[in-house]
């Protein structure tokens, strides 16, 4: 049974990855928002990573950072301070829990840390400048962490298309803005949040022993392939 903490679990991908880990794991959540399901492998600590003090932890094997954010504008549109937040949820949190948690972590059992980027950090797209910058900000961590801690803790990271969840619900709010995003992609599909989930869980695994400072896009070929 490994120990898994995992910031942002009460919903979207992270819930996804939170209910897949709880029958055989034991999960400690911390977020905002409680998760709607209680279990005996689930400790819930509500708190806003960014402002509070991250609680004590004995023992950690896997970290898993999953908040983020949508906010789609164009360039003039976007205010500093909309860069800003979107760097503070992304990048800034994922560092300040890495480093609360590290020491722990280094004493886990094949320990691993799992990140979130966006298919927006590679292809280019509009209106994605501000959430594009914090995600590549996260890539950067991933290989720059990837290599200072090789022998000790691995840590990758997964960018996905678009996804569906809670957070994407204003893009995917009807069935003909469904078929569209569906139309773009070449695999003619979007993800779903237990998509990603199962992906998370594999680079936990002792199955992916091997690898780490990667970047994974689940991308149903939108960045992939050029048709």
């Amino acid at each position: 049974m490994k120990n898994i903490v995992i910031i942002g679990g009460s919903k979207g991908i992270g819930n996804a990855i939170l209910l897949q880990q709880l029958e055989s794991n034991q999960v400690h959540n911390i977020s905002r928002n409680v998760p709607e399901i209680t279990h005996p492998n689930l400790k819930h600590y509500s708190l806003d990573v960014l402002q509070d003090a991250l609680p004590d932890i004995e023992n950690i094997d896997v970290l898993i950072y999953c908040p983020g954010s949508i906010n789609l504008k164009p360039i003039g549109s976007l205010s500093i301070d909309d860069f800003r937040n979107d760097f503070e949820i992304n990048v800034i949190g994922a560092v300040k829990t890495i480093q609360k948690y590290l020491p722990v972590l280094k004493k886990g059992s094949n320990p691993s840390i799992v990140l979130f980027s966006t298919v927006a950090a590679k292809l280019g797209m509009p209106f994605h400048a501000s959430i594009a910058t914090a995600k590549a900000g996260i890539e950067g961590l991933v290989k720059s962490l990837g290599a200072e801690l090789a022998s000790v803790v691995r840590i990758n990271a997964i960018a996905p298309t678009i996804t569906e969840t809670t957070l994407s619900a204003g893009i995917l709010r009807n069935d003909r803005m469904k078929e569209n995003m569906m139309e773009r992609h070449p695999m003619k599909n979007y993800l779903k949040a237990e998509e990603v989930a199962s992906m998370a869980n594999y680079l936990i695994s002792d199955q992916a022993k091997s690898i780490s400072g990667q970047v994974f896009e689940m991308d149903y070929g939108i960045v992939t392939f050029k048709l």
